[in-house]
């Protein structure tokens, strides 16, 4: 008997010490605010996903270096997606109830899927130059929020940079342009803004898909050395654009004649293509690769110098990195815009981090602070604007590396606009939804 009551009480005593740990690590976990990081690290687009990845998480650590969000310090969780769509839905359920901020899929399949959740769940979703191009309708995608660009925002600024070579919009008139995409959500996303201007300039579109993962483009580049476009648009992600640029010279098409959207433009693009590749343009999302910027130095000084960092220390700085990087810089200072409202110092909620997303006023001075002096222009969101900017560059592959080939470019808004409240309107009308109301903004 004596032994069963020690035994009890010693079983008892374990129960109450590991609830109590329970308790403290959930405490603990209150404490900090909490940042789901969906990412793909294995896999065919692991090349291009894991510089992201490793961008996205060091910015994390670094706000945490810094002190936290006014003193709140961050806490985040990997999840595996594989770009699989079903992976990434599965993802977002296992991580939405540990307090999430906010979702960033890195997948437009995945946006498409988690639009249709986010609203139900009150947790926003950050599409950083990618997503469905439409949501930048904050009257209608309240959730969405497809920071600094969207893929309409880059292929008009990669017609306008072609016109431009051309010696202006007119010259358009009977080129032939090949839009070689992914034959995906994300490669599909280019095809209105490019019909709608080729309606507008009288230039032939030939639109030419190709099958994930893209490694087959052997009857694309046919059709291409026996129509031979003017201009090649590579839409491609992974392997498909080093794929790509191995055939473009395999079949003598001019390097300097093809332009990838800004997920063609990085280094996994052309290291393996080498001098193969020079000339190749790509649009950028503001930034290029940005070695030199303070943000970086201060990666390589507070977390990297002290063996903290994410990733070889060799990336720092690269393409994917930095897109990684001012990916989670949204993140967190839509919690910090949030903080004026709710209270500096407390955990936000995804409901009120939504709030901050469509209140973000990063001016240059608060970019210039936060390390993006020289990569990036100001963003301020809105209701009805939930992009917030609408500028790019274009970068060229010189053989060994990326130079900015460009002045600045605007996406033309009276072409991008009535596109964008169009479409809106249209996904409005199939989910039975109403625009929000001027009360509804205030909220």
């Amino acid at each position: 008997m004596k032994l069963r009551n020690l035994a009890l009480s010693v079983s008892m005593a374990c129960a109450a010490l590991s609830g109590a740990l329970v308790s403290t690590a959930a405490m603990a976990q209150a404490k900090e605010q909490f940042f789901p990081v969906l990412v793909y690290r294995t896999g065919a687009y692991a090349p291009n996903g894991v510089p992201f990845a490793n961008g996205y998480v060091d910015y994390l650590k670094l706000v945490n270096a810094r002190g936290g969000i006014n003193g709140v310090k961050l806490s985040y969780e990997e999840c595996e997606t594989g770009y699989a769509t079903d992976r990434g839905v599965e993802c977002y359920e296992r991580l939405k109830g540990k307090g999430a901020t906010v979702f960033q899929p890195l997948s437009t399949g995945i946006t498409f899927a988690l639009t249709e959740k986010a609203p139900n769940d009150k947790i926003p979703l950050i599409t950083a130059g990618y997503g469905r191009s439409e949501s930048a309708d904050g009257g209608v995608f309240k959730w969405n929020f497809p920071l600094a660009g969207t893929y309409w925002v880059a292929g008009d600024v990669i017609i306008q940079d072609i016109a431009k070579k051309l010696g202006g919009v007119a010259n358009l008139k009977g080129k032939h342009i090949a839009l070689v995409y992914h034959d995906s959500p994300f490669g599909k996303e280019a095809i209105p803004i490019l019909q709608e201007r080729a309606a507008m300039h009288g230039y032939k579109l030939t639109l030419l898909p190709v099958t994930h993962p893209g490694v087959e483009q052997k009857s694309t580049w046919l059709q291409i050395r026996q129509s031979r476009p003017d201009y090649v648009i590579n839409w491609g992600w992974g392997v498909m654009n080093s794929t790509l640029l191995k055939e473009a010279q395999a079949t003598g098409y001019p390097r300097e004649k093809i332009y990838g959207v800004w997920w063609a433009g990085a280094e996994p693009d052309v290291k393996d293509v080498g001098m193969g590749a020079k000339g190749y343009n790509a649009i950028t999302m503001q930034h290029g690769a940005e070695k030199g910027s303070a943000v970086v130095k201060e990666v390589l000084e507070k977390l990297h110098a002290k063996g903290q960092g994410t990733g070889p220390k060799e990336e720092v700085g690269d393409v994917l990195y930095m897109r990684g990087l001012f990916s989670a810089m949204f993140a967190v200072e839509g919690v910090r815009q949030a903080q004026e409202k709710y209270g500096k110092g407390k955990i936000i909620t995804g409901e009120q981090a939504r709030w901050g997303y469509e209140n973000l006023n990063l001016t240059q001075a608060k970019l210039d602070a936060l390390g993006f002096k020289g990569v990036l222009r100001p963003v301020s969101t809105s209701c009805q604007d939930h992009m917030g900017a609408n500028w790019a560059r274009i970068h060229t592959w010189d053989g060994s590396k990326w130079q900015f080939s460009s002045d600045w470019y605007q996406a033309d808004e009276q072409i991008i606009k009535p596109m964008v409240k169009a479409a809106a309107d249209k996904y409005a009308a199939e989910k039975k939804l109403t625009r929000r109301t001027g009360q509804d903004c205030q909220s």
